[in-house]
């Protein structure tokens, strides 16, 4: 009987000796105590999930993964130029929001509306879009033709391929020039209306050079020399 004069019971004996067994076990597992109001151990804090994309499966480990190749970096951007290349690294490694296909489609774009605005004389859609001189040189052109009465109608057939040729970094200028292969019509008529030169189809190489302030806050390339090929 127990001291109080309970009939005793032998299963107690059996509970309790489980009871330690399970936390002997337990502490023999997870090395860890166990405390209901403790915060969780370091160990079983979740890993934080990698940046960027979830590997495909069957991917090799990073590690694994072979560099990129030079040409590799520019692909579709560049010509396969060391100027170009190290130059457009250069360019990424200090502007990292730099996009080389962003920039080679606002280029496309902006070469239709600089050859566009330029036939039509039309001098405040060139104004934000050039480099003071260039501007100038451009203005200059169109006042002439203004002058005699000519007039230049230009289409563009096809931009057949866009481009970079060269690139350089600067503390306070970063230069990018693009080759630009394209098709043209152009024609150029007098004050009679009399066609002088053009009509037909010309295929066009010409090398634009783009500049821009990485410390502006304005985002835009600037025009600041063109040159036939």
């Amino acid at each position: 009987m127990s001291p109080s004069g309970e009939p005793f019971d032998p299963s107690l004996i059996v509970f309790a000796a489980l009871a330690i067994f399970v936390v002997w076990k337990l502490r023999s597992v997870l090395g860890v105590r166990v405390d209901r109001d403790a915060p969780p151990p370091t160990q079983f804090e979740p890993r934080r999930a990698p940046m960027g994309p979830a590997p495909l499966p069957g991917a090799a480990p990073a590690d694994d993964l072979p560099a990129v190749r030079p040409e590799d970096r520019w692909k579709g951007v560049a010509e396969n130029r060391a100027e170009a290349i190290t130059g457009l690294d250069a360019i990424a490694a200090a502007d990292p929001r730099f996009d080389g296909k962003g920039f080679v489609e606002g280029a496309r774009r902006a070469y239709e509306m600089i050859v566009g605005a330029f036939a039509k004389g039309d001098r405040d859609a060139l104004r934000p879009l050039l480099a003071k001189d260039v501007f100038d040189g451009f203005a200059g052109e169109i006042a002439r033709r203004e002058a005699e009465g000519e007039t230049v109608e230009t289409a563009i057939v096809a931009i057949d391929s866009a481009l970079v040729d060269s690139a350089s970094a600067a503390p306070r200028l970063n230069e990018i020039t693009v080759r630009f292969a394209v098709r043209l019509m152009n024609i150029r008529k007098d004050k009679a209306g009399e066609v002088i030169e053009g009509g037909a189809t010309t295929p066009v190489e010409e090398l634009w050079t783009f500049a821009r302030d990485p410390r502006a806050s304005d985002p835009n390339w600037k025009l600041v020399a063109t040159r036939a090929v």
